[in-house]
């Protein structure tokens, strides 16, 4: 761990320039409370980095908490073994699998359900019973929000089918709150944005805009962003749900689960840090409470780790969330080739397209340093490895 200064200490050895100067910058903020912590996978973000933890008293700033609220984690560990895999195999190639969980989730940006399907009809009830309670309309904000509960979205979001050390299979996927979440959240940042200069306050950077608790944009932000967490989560578990139907016809057998893990990466919470109650903004960070069960993803084709918190008060009980970029999208496209991404890929039943250039693993910090670097935030029980992987354009 580096102590940057007295309001910043970082647990990235790999540390641009840009983003140090950017979390400093927000560290800055007056009303944070003790310090912001930088996790091993730092980089640049809008407004506030990526890889932060950010505590606050009295406010919050919506871009600090990123305009995918509640993007996560999910997985879940099955009954099946390499040896099952080899079995199926046999039967019908692993691209079947891909091709039947890709027929099953919509991918991509826009990617929408046709219509609400049984298993999501009573997730979508109890969101609307959730907005009801808030006097939230999810359709002002995006009129086919329930036909987006179980879509995957685009970039870095992905499912997999992965072998853990022991060799039993993993069902591992990253999405979040869809359109709908990144309106409310575009909607917010607006109107901080609109305080900010409503009151002559001069800011170092406008995305740093916050909302003073206690007034009534506060309290709408936090209505309506735990409604967004709320509806990634359920996302996730209806896709895992699908995910799930499909491996079992894969295998010809009923998945039996032996442990589920969901967890956001992009999230506020109150909690109770260094003696007092904070706002603790997550964006791009996991909670890692002494025995919490965690989620941190490597990039396609690099490991993925099942991980238990250590409880690090320095690091405000948190660890990071994945691997961080270290290549822009548009940069990783005119550094790297097809034919580096499929030998990145080799062994890995993956959709054979250029559009996935910008996910190649070299665009991203390696994510064994990443994980040597969280040493002491988090215990790694699980080691994946994925076979299969399923992406958007």
């Amino acid at each position: 761990m580096e102590r940057i200064s007295n309001r910043l200490l970082s647990w990235a050895s790999l540390l641009e320039d840009n983003t140090r100067e950017q979390a400093v910058t927000s560290s800055q903020m007056p009303f944070i409370h003790p310090h912001l912590a930088l996790m091993p996978d730092a980089h640049l973000g809008l407004g506030a980095t990526v890889g932060s933890v950010i505590p606050t008293l009295g406010a919050i700033m919506p871009a600090a908490v990123g305009v995918d609220i509640g993007c996560g984690m999910i997985a879940v560990r099955t009954q099946f073994t390499s040896d099952d895999v080899a079995r199926a195999v046999g039967v019908h190639p692993l691209s079947e699998l891909r091709e039947q969980i890709e027929r099953a989730i919509p991918l991509s940006a826009g990617g929408r359900n046709n219509k609400i399907v049984a298993t999501a009809e009573p997730r979508v009830a109890e969101l609307t019973a959730m907005a009801d309670a808030i006097g939230l309309s999810p359709a002002t904000y995006a009129k086919g929000w329930a036909l987006q509960l179980g879509s995957l979205g685009s970039g870095n979001h992905f499912i997999e089918v992965s072998l853990d050390e022991t060799d039993a299979v993993w069902l591992f996927l990253h999405s979040g709150s869809r359109g709908v979440g990144n309106r409310i959240a575009g909607h917010h940042i607006t109107v901080a944005q609109r305080i900010m200069e409503r009151y002559w306050i001069d800011l170092p950077n406008r995305d740093l805009a916050y909302l003073v608790e206690g007034t009534d944009e506060f309290d709408a932000y936090i209505a309506e962003l735990r409604w967004a967490q709320h509806f990634a989560l359920l996302n996730r578990e209806e896709m895992m749900d699908r995910v799930i139907r499909q491996t079992a016809e894969f295998f010809g057998a009923d998945v039996q689960e032996r442990e589920r893990i969901n967890c956001h990466h992009n999230f506020t919470e109150r909690e109770r840090h260094f003696g007092k109650d904070v706002w603790v903004s997550r964006k791009g960070a996991i909670s890692a409470r002494k025995g919490q069960a965690g989620l941190i993803p490597g990039s396609m084709g690099t490991a993925s780790y099942v991980v238990s918190g250590l409880g690090n008060p320095l690091a405000l009980e948190s660890s990071p969330h994945g691997a961080g970029r270290q290549f822009s999208r548009s940069a990783a496209r005119r550094t790297f080739t097809i034919e580096q991404l499929r030998e990145a890929m080799a062994g890995i039943e993956f959709r054979d397209t250029d559009a996935f250039l910008d996910e190649i693993p070299q665009a991203y910090k390696p994510i064994d340093q990443v994980m040597a670097d969280a040493v002491d935030l988090v215990e790694i029980r699980h080691t994946l490895r994925q076979i299969v992987n399923v992406k958007g354009n």
